[in-house]
């Protein structure tokens, strides 16, 4: 076979489709954000409206001070995996203030919330005998993969239906039952029904599992999730999260039972057999995490920013999809148009967010995902409407939201 031509013609079609993907070189400044330089032919000054760093807090002088000091006391990495190259006080301190803001017992921490997904579900679903994970239909890539590997029987139900999933648990009768569902949808925004889905779980004797990755540090009185909002975190059996978007930092984790975190933590290979993150993002995921416990300033400024841009992309016609969350959507339609915008936005207003195309998203629900945070100005905020009203009508994008 040749194996070069296969690559590149793989390569060629995406590009034929407008779905290839491109990165942007781009270079955050402390105490900017979300000012960044773009790196190309020259250096530009850019503003950033797709960052994951939901509330700023990788630019936090808390958050900073801690990476900075625990590096000079301990150097840059772990060593190794835990079980191997030691336990450090940092991973301790940080599982001790998740188990904390969820309310549970024991918290693990994994490299990414993608490997904390994959690891949890595989491993419970393969060594749980007999047993069927019940997958939300719109549940993210890490999930599936991890439902995949563990090679349980799957079932879906339809999206935040939880009428559906009460049909589906019945039907399968009294073999155990996982449930795995996501509190906020990271590319339409919606919010799942977590009480009818809790409800539901429970009268099945299901463990529940959400992934709150999206929602952590930015709902609830302390940032823990729509689950603290809603007063339901101690009905559910595990909580998932991640350190890289609102806590500013990187990794991922799970919450749980002593007896549920020690059984991830002895079986799951992706826990095991895996580097742990550094002390140094331990110890800042840390502060970023109690400094968010007890302020609601970045929560409040950051939801502030969310209204106005909704009621300014209102004003100006362009179609964004409706949700109770902090994604703004702004529907497209098409993987090149998208990709065109998004370009000429980054090229000629100085403003950077990245196009959402197949397979993040279905086919003709192309978008760009804006998130406003606490340090966007109204200013900002007027530079970006005036922008995409500039470019809807030369792009003749559809006023339909999908």
């Amino acid at each position: 076979m040749d194996f070069a031509s296969h690559f590149q013609s793989q390569l060629d079609a995406l590009k034929t489709e407008g779905n290839y993907r491109t990165f942007a070189d781009i270079e955050r400044k402390t105490g900017a954000f979300p000012r960044a330089n773009r790196h190309g032919e020259t250096v530009d000054e850019v503003t950033v409206w797709c960052s994951n760093d939901y509330l700023g807090m990788g630019q936090h002088a808390d958050v900073i001070a801690a990476m900075v000091q625990t590096t000079q006391a301990c150097g840059a990495g772990a060593g190794g995996t835990r079980n191997i190259s030691g336990n450090t006080i940092q991973h301790r301190a940080l599982e001790a203030e998740l188990a904390d803001l969820h309310g549970k017992d024991a918290a693990l921490l994994f490299t990414s919330g993608y490997v904390s997904n994959w690891a949890a579900l595989s491993t419970l679903g393969a060594r749980i005998p007999g047993a069927v994970i019940l997958s939300d239909e719109g549940n993210h890539a890490s999930m599936i993969e991890g439902i995949r590997h563990s090679r349980a029987d799957k079932v879906l139900w339809k999206h935040n239906d939880w009428r559906d999933l009460d049909r589906k648990l019945h039907s399968i009768g009294d073999r155990p039952k996982i449930v795995a569902f996501e509190s906020v949808y990271s590319m339409d925004g919606d919010i799942a029904p977590i009480r009818e889905i809790v409800e539901v779980c429970e009268a099945h004797g299901a463990l529940s599992y959400i992934d709150e990755v999206h929602a952590v540090g930015m709902y609830g009185p302390r940032g823990g999730g729509v689950t603290e909002e809603r007063g339901l975190a101690h009905r559910i059996d595990v909580i998932e999260g991640t350190l890289g978007k609102a806590f500013g930092c990187m990794g991922g984790y799970i919450t749980g039972s002593t007896a549920l975190v020690d059984f991830i933590r002895s079986f799951a290979s992706g826990f095991i057999f895996t580097t742990a993150i550094p002390p140094s993002v331990a110890a800042a995921a840390t502060a970023s995490i109690r400094h968010l416990k007890v302020s609601a300033t970045e929560r409040a400024a950051q939801k502030a920013n969310v209204a106005l841009l909704r009621r300014k992309l209102d004003r100006a016609g362009i179609p964004h999809m409706a949700n109770d969350s902090h994604i703004i959507p702004v529907m497209i339609g098409d993987p090149v148009k998208c990709r065109m915008i998004s370009d000429i936005l980054m090229e000629d207003w100085g403003i950077y967010v990245q196009p959402i195309n197949y397979p993040t998203v279905p086919k003709g629900t192309e978008r760009l995902r804006l998130t406003p945070g606490p340090h966007h100005t109204e200013a900002d905020i007027e530079k970006l409407v005036s922008a995409l009203h500039s470019l809807w009508s030369r792009c003749a994008i559809s006023h339909a939201v999908a």
